[in-house]
């Protein structure tokens, strides 16, 4: 196990020379984020390490000057032996600083290809609903400077375009968009990190994965911190995140003009020539889809609408639904070939990438929550406004001898009320590390 590093411990001389960072400042690295509402009331992603030591004791500070309050999620991957005893003792930590603290452990990380990426989603999605079910309406992130140096080089290296080379937003949307993720130390020095955490008298656990030279991100990070280097980095980032913003703004009124988005997880759009940018927009979402088609694909489809299918996405001539603007457009569903399995019937599930649970009753353990499959539209009289094409792709929730179908209103309005099942756009990749 790597123990925990005592603040009594003489610090680097980069954190000795580096000045902690302090209220006023952190107040201000807070304000363009907002607002927070009154009281506020964050949640904190803390891992145990430095950065999200220094983020929890910052927060804390800022909160409670404004009459708020925070908690800390802890989340445990058990991806080694020590892991569940780093988490206790980063809860324990927090709560002798007088913040609360929620340890939650990972369960089915499965060793195998794509591990890391895999544990970051999970971690996110834990994240994210422990917030959700504090009370937070923000959830904030430890990312600082070094982090986005390192996340451009990894993308540059990745041939990412514009949007991927404008690095972490400071500000975004989790998936479902309940939650919102904050970075409000993406221009913050580690090393000021560290100081602020030795300033406070705490101390900390370092993760031998952050030094493991098996991965790009820790063999980056040597050239990622070098002070000119990383300087160049963040200001390229800053100049593209503002032309990612004006980019989104862009496809947001391309679509608010050509398109129409509807619960049960289809799309009209009208007809005529759309920009590429805002197609894979749409393609993504009815898609449940983390990353854009092929772009080579999509600028063909984009000049000339017609019958096609794309990155799990159907394009089907309107027909009677293309009523208005939409007469003579297009549908864009699901394509039943490419749907997900079904997943366990639990608050908060989320399937295909597209439709998650909301709060429900106690259900079976075997309970499912899947495709509704190939029916005939006769056995659902609430279906007729609905495309045929549709249907295959809605939500259903099998419990054990029962179907439910809440977007159908099935068996009936009171049951299927129980069983809420929202549309979630899951289109934007889960960014950091």
């Amino acid at each position: 196990m790597i123990a925990p590093r005592p603040f009594a411990s003489v610090p680097p001389a980069a954190e000795r020379a580096a000045p902690p960072v302090g209220e006023e400042e952190f107040a201000a690295l807070m304000a363009p984020l907002g607002p927070f509402g009154a009281p506020p009331r964050l949640a904190l992603a803390v891992s145990g390490g430095a950065d999200s030591m220094a983020l929890a004791l910052l927060a804390a500070r800022w909160a409670e000057a404004r009459c708020g309050t925070v908690f800390a999620v802890i989340v445990d991957h058990g991806l080694r032996p020590e892991s569940a005893a780093e988490a206790a003792l980063a809860g324990a930590r927090l709560a002798g600083c007088g913040i609360a603290a929620r340890v939650i452990r990972l369960a089915g990380l499965a060793p195998g290809p794509g591990l890391s990426a895999r544990a970051r989603v999970a971690r996110y999605a834990a994240l994210v609903a422990a917030a959700a079910a504090g009370g937070a309406a923000h959830l904030l992130l430890g990312h600082h400077a070094g982090d986005q140096a390192e996340t451009l080089l990894m993308r540059a290296l990745a041939a990412s375009g514009p949007a991927g080379l404008a690095g972490m937003a400071g500000w975004s949307l989790a998936a479902g968009g309940e939650i919102a993720l904050l970075r409000p130390l993406l221009t913050v020095a580690p090393a000021r990190l560290r100081a602020s955490v030795h300033a406070a008298g705490l101390e900390w656990v370092e993760d031998p994965s952050n030094a493991d030279p098996r991965t790009l991100r820790a063999r980056l990070r040597p050239l990622a911190a070098m002070p000119a280097r990383s300087a160049g980095l963040a200001a390229a980032a800053a100049a593209r995140s503002k032309a990612r913003a004006a980019r989104d703004t862009a496809i947001a009124a391309a679509l608010a003009a050509r398109a129409a988005l509807f619960p049960e997880g289809y799309a009209l759009l009208a007809p005529g020539a759309i920009a590429p940018d805002a197609l894979a927009a749409l393609v993504r979402m009815i898609g449940g889809r983390p990353y854009p088609p092929p772009r080579r694909a999509l600028a063909g489809l984009a000049a000339l609408l017609r019958p096609a299918t794309l990155a799990g996405v159907r394009f089907l001539p309107a027909g009677r639904h293309g009523t208005g603007r939409f007469q003579g457009g297009f549908l864009l569903v699901r394509e039943p070939a490419a749907l997900a399995p079904p997943v366990p019937a639990r608050p908060g599930a989320v399937w295909d990438g597209r439709f998650r649970l909301g709060a429900i009753p106690v259900v079976p353990a075997a309970a499912s929550f899947g495709a509704l499959g190939p029916v005939g539209r006769r056995h659902f009289p609430a279906a007729r406004h609905l495309p045929a094409a549709v249907l295959p792709s809605l939500p259903a929730l099998r419990l054990a001898e029962r179907l439910i179908v809440p977007h159908l209103l099935w068996p009936e309005a009171a049951v299927a009320a129980q069983y809420p099942v929202f549309f979630t756009p899951l289109a934007a990749a889960v960014e950091g590390n």
